[in-house]
């Protein structure tokens, strides 16, 4: 049987890491459906952070790796990106990334970098580059999950949070909430469909990330229409993509915070 997670349990795995790896943690945070908040019983912690290295570990000519991450243990999954990784995704928008610095469930913030991020965020975002990845996670999870008139919960809940998600941005809300709650609240006004994946997300809490359910009427025929009409949507988007300067500024920034030696 596997052990309980506790905060305890990732603070210190991730004191641990930064141990062994030589590097800062900034930021941990929950992704996935704990940060999504529609976890199952069962469900794993998925915990993602942003880590530092020592000044001179940047100053070489050999491509290093920049991503830590271990396998799953005792339903505890973690992983790392460097920050001069991260800060080139924030430049693309990357959504898992920027669905990080969004969580609602933070284990570690230090220092002012990822507030600096979520600036650069807020303020530099592809709306196309949203528009294509949820739209696409949508369509793979939903075609992909069916067996015949059943599907997984989870798969269900991965569908309809990404096609909100595409729906808010059509709605030029700006940045994708991370929180499922925040989509279908400003998003879904159908009483009926509000009501049936509210009763989802009950059942989804006390199952486990297996259990399968037959299609919900309600809920399918949204997945399918919506579906139907974003497929071959061609958005013209303006994109306003961050200046490597800003990023620049951000990453020698975060160096010289960490570890008062600002580089030259």
């Amino acid at each position: 049987m596997s052990k309980p997670v506790t905060i305890d349990t990732i603070t210190t795995r991730l004191e641990e890491i930064e141990t062994s790896q030589n590097v800062v943690i900034l930021y941990a945070c929950e992704s996935g459906s704990r940060a999504w908040g529609f976890p199952s019983a069962n469900s794993d912690y998925d915990v993602r952070f942003l880590y530092l290295r020592p000044v001179e570990w940047y100053l070489s000519i050999e491509d290093k790796r920049d991503v830590i991450e271990y396998p799953i243990d005792d339903r505890l999954d973690i992983t790392g990106w460097d920050l001069r990784k991260a800060l080139r995704l924030l430049r693309k928008s990357n959504p898992p990334l920027l669905e990080w610095l969004g969580s609602p469930i933070v284990y570690r913030e230090k220092y002012s970098i990822t507030g600096k991020m979520r600036e650069v965020a807020k303020n530099h975002y592809s709306p196309l580059t949203y528009f294509h990845h949820y739209l696409n996670t949508a369509l793979n999870h939903f075609h992909e999950a069916r067996n015949g008139n059943e599907i997984s919960i989870k798969e269900y809940f991965y569908t309809l949070r990404t096609i909100l998600a595409v729906q808010w941005i059509e709605a030029g809300f700006g940045l994708v909430p991370t929180e499922f709650g925040i989509l279908l609240e400003r998003m879904v006004s159908a009483p009926i469909l509000k009501d049936e994946i509210q009763n989802l997300m009950a059942l989804k809490k006390t199952g486990t990330e297996a259990d399968g359910i037959s299609l919900i009427p309600a809920i399918n025929e949204f997945i399918e229409s919506e579906l139907a009409r974003l497929e071959n949507k061609q958005p013209a988007y303006k994109n306003d993509v961050a200046p490597f300067e800003t990023l620049d500024a951000i990453f020698r920034g975060a160096l010289s915070e960490v570890w008062n030696d600002s580089p030259a």
